[in-house]
């Protein structure tokens, strides 16, 4: 499977985190690009230094999944998830800005994500975005609604509680099964219901 993998500057990041090592353990081909603010989020929630070198961010996240990803750069408007054409299964943005939202929905573009999502709309691909954002103004509402009526998937970073979990990790793997669930790939990150 070949998945686009987004990451914005919401808060979120053990999420993006967790998403890709699942996605390179089910052989996924990623297509990876951060946002600046991306870059800032992963390395203060990860790494706990904002000041990190981009490189060196992106090094670390990445790491022991490096042969099922491809880093592309935000302006990288010649990356194959650019185009329609290229053959992409899934786009996850994860997590996903409101600025992120505010720009999908108006139909701009100003980098390689926006780009991104707005190809997987247009093709009618699964696009599933994660909002980490509470509360939500009637701004943030519209964007979200306007996406979910071209075809997006807004999955909000909220896990549940009925799986009984004990640590921040099964909290964050009940979102990221979630996300799995919805571009098609198996997993038992979570317990599921009346299991």
């Amino acid at each position: 499977m070949r998945v686009f993998l987004g990451v914005t500057g919401a808060s979120g990041a053990p999420y993006a985190e967790r998403l890709l090592r699942a996605l390179a353990a089910a052989d996924c081909e990623i297509g990876l690009t951060a946002s600046r603010s991306g870059i800032e989020v992963l390395a203060t929630e990860l790494y706990g230094d904002p000041s990190l070198p981009r490189e060196e961010v992106l090094e670390r996240f990445v790491g022991v999944s490096a042969d099922h990803v491809t880093i592309y750069g935000e302006g990288d408007f010649k990356s194959p998830y650019a185009s329609g054409s290229a053959l992409v299964d899934a786009y996850v943005i994860c997590p996903c800005s409101m600025s992120t939202v505010g720009t999908l929905a108006s139909g701009a573009m100003q980098n390689l994500i926006h780009r991104a999502a707005s190809v997987a709309l247009k093709e009618r691909r699964k696009l599933v975005l994660v909002p980490r954002e509470t509360p939500l103004s009637s701004i943030h509402l519209r964007g979200l609604a306007t996406l979910n009526d071209a075809g997006a998937i807004v999955l909000f970073a909220a896990p549940g509680f009925y799986h009984g979990p004990t640590s921040i990790e099964d909290l964050v793997d009940f979102v990221v099964a979630r996300c799995l669930d919805q571009i098609g790939i198996d997993n038992t990150l979570a317990k599921r219901w009346s299991e």
